[in-house]
């Protein structure tokens, strides 16, 4: 009974997960294509339903500790499933951020060709993916080769800070656009750092070893 009731938490997880990923790309494809109407959808529709789905796991999680007391793996699964829980929603409030942020940007000129930003949504959503790919299979190689990608995003979005900046100096009338811009990259490279936080659950449940904080193991 209580691997049966692990099994429907991890899919109603998974559920949840589907429905974040399709705010990150359904907010930065309202960005790219100006499509308000989308951006909305994101706000008004899908972020409701991912609020509702995180207490729902997050009761059955507490049920399940309670009724089961779950041991070893199983006491893993259950408390790493709510980690990545309150992790999935967080990415759902950055998903709904740069939506917000693309409704005011679209009652303006562009500021530039958006080039590197679809980009590094790309491999954010694709670090994401990754990241829940690996505990549906509990693989551990998985979710450990993740954590390096996290720079990769790092790179990307310094590489449109550094733009974003040298179109404030040229004109000074693009920098309230600007920064909306920038604090969208902020918001992706979060998301890349809660994809990085899932792996390294994934990791501990699969494992239970930590991956995080190599240099304070190295101390003893």
């Amino acid at each position: 009974m209580l691997e049966k009731r692990i099994s429907q938490l991890k899919e109603k997880l998974l559920f949840m997960a589907s429905v974040v990923e399709q705010m990150i790309r359904g907010s930065i494809k309202a960005l790219v294509e100006r499509d308000e109407e989308l951006a909305k959808k994101v706000i008004e529709e899908e972020e409701p339903k991912v609020n509702q789905l995180e207490m729902e796991i997050d009761d059955m999680c507490i049920s399940l500790l309670a009724l089961y007391q779950p041991e070893a793996s199983d006491l893993r699964t259950v408390t790493m499933v709510m980690k990545i829980n309150i992790d999935l929603e967080r990415v759902g409030d950055h998903a709904v951020n740069i939506a917000e942020r693309a409704i005011v940007l679209l009652s303006k000129p562009p500021v530039k060709p958006l080039i590197d930003m679809p980009r590094m949504a790309e491999e954010t959503t694709r670090m994401l993916c990754d990241s829940l790919n690996s505990f549906t299979n509990a693989d551990a190689d998985l979710a450990m080769a993740i954590r390096p990608r996290d720079e990769v995003v790092d790179a990307l979005r310094d590489g449109i800070t550094r733009e974003l900046i040298t179109y404030m100096i040229a004109d000074p009338k693009t920098i309230d656009r600007s920064l909306q811009l920038l604090l969208i990259a902020r918001d992706l490279e979060r998301v890349a750092d809660l994809a990085t936080n899932i792996a390294e659950d994934v990791f501990f449940m699969v494992k239970g070893e930590t991956i995080k904080h190599p240099a304070l193991k190295l101390q003893h």
